[in-house]
């Protein structure tokens, strides 16, 4: 009776697998709500001097350079299709 009470209570302490992996789980929104609001800014300052400088030609290259970025940073699941379509692009599965 008592070395079954033991080994049960031995079967029920034993430890569970540990996850395997690091849980990355929404990484990719926690980025996109830290940077997205600080790459506006950033945009909106580089945009402000240029225009103040009017050096209208850099200013319309930061532009589209700016908007590029920010498809990346606003789109939900870009980098994902884009890779995708690469490596079908190459054959890839």
């Amino acid at each position: 009776m008592i070395l079954k009470t033991i080994v049960l209570n031995l079967i029920h302490m034993t430890p569970s697998p540990a996850p395997t992996g690091v849980n990355t789980e929404g990484l990719a929104d926690f980025l996109r709500a830290f940077f997205a609001p600080l790459f506006l800014v950033v945009v909106s300052v580089v945009a402000l001097f240029f225009l103040f400088t009017r050096e209208i030609t850099r200013f319309v290259q930061f532009l589209i350079l700016a908007v590029a970025i920010g498809v990346i940073f606003y789109v939900p699941n870009i980098i994902e299709v884009t890779a995708k379509a690469i490596a079908g692009a190459l054959g890839i599965k």
